[in-house]
């Protein structure tokens, strides 16, 4: 008997340890390294059209059908989180074994209090915003991009209405009026109104990455024309 459950706990710890090899043999390999990596945020009741809009647009393939982007969800921890209409997701990576990104994404909730003044999602920001090549916030994710410190200065907009306490909690920011910017860019950094202009400014941003050609591209791959209201 003792010899049974020895043999059992050791095939359950080789078991284990299999596990464990795959799935970081599985972590090693989902990047592609020849290619520019873009984190999306997530949290939990982050606005699901704030993430799924970067994920629509950075995922389409060329029209020679090219993957041009690895595409990932991170989270301050390897858990399954909810968003504010409801949807399950999962992170690729948590803050802690983030790989190299060159584009960072901060989406935002209705409590975006929640986010600006969480430390740890700050001070990730602050330590990813020097390496990479782009950041872009959508909605109120520019007050958590505000509270990183690295942006004073620098032109930000908001969600609608949100401009005055915007600049309110920063003054050394430069607030964009948001009832006539919808995008903003300065520099590396992109803002937007959020919820569905977050395809805007995520289009504007690929444009920066790629081409006005992919952009067209992608645009028609979306149907973004079949939007346009008719009378």
């Amino acid at each position: 008997m003792i010899k049974y459950m020895f043999g059992l706990g050791f095939l359950l710890a080789m078991s284990i340890s299999s596990c464990e090899q795959k799935v970081a043999s599985q972590e090693t390999t989902y990047i592609n390294k020849d290619l520019p990596t873009i984190g999306i945020i997530i949290f939990d009741a982050v606005i699901t059209n704030e993430i799924l809009a970067p994920l629509d647009v950075f995922s389409k393939h060329t029209a020679n059908g090219e993957k041009l982007f690895n595409v990932i969800f991170i989270a301050a921890e390897q858990r399954a989180y909810k968003t504010e209409e409801g949807m399950r997701m999962l992170p690729d990576f948590s803050f802690d074994n983030t790989p190299d990104l060159d584009v960072l994404v901060i989406p935002s909730s209705y409590e975006s209090a929640k986010q600006y003044k969480d430390q740890q999602l700050v001070g990730f920001v602050n330590q990813q915003y020097d390496q990479l090549d782009y950041v872009a916030t959508h909605c109120a994710g520019a007050f958590t991009l505000a509270a990183s410190g690295k942006v004073d200065n620098k032109q930000l907009v908001t969600y609608i209405t949100g401009g005055e306490s915007l600049q309110k909690e920063f003054p050394n920011l430069k607030v964009q009026d948001d009832a006539v910017v919808s995008v903003a860019r300065d520099g590396k950094v992109f803002s937007s109104n959020g919820s569905l202009v977050s395809y805007l400014g995520s289009l504007d941003l690929l444009e920066a990455l790629t081409s006005s050609e992919h952009r067209k591209y992608v645009e028609g791959s979306l149907y973004l024309d079949r939007l346009i209201t008719s009378n």
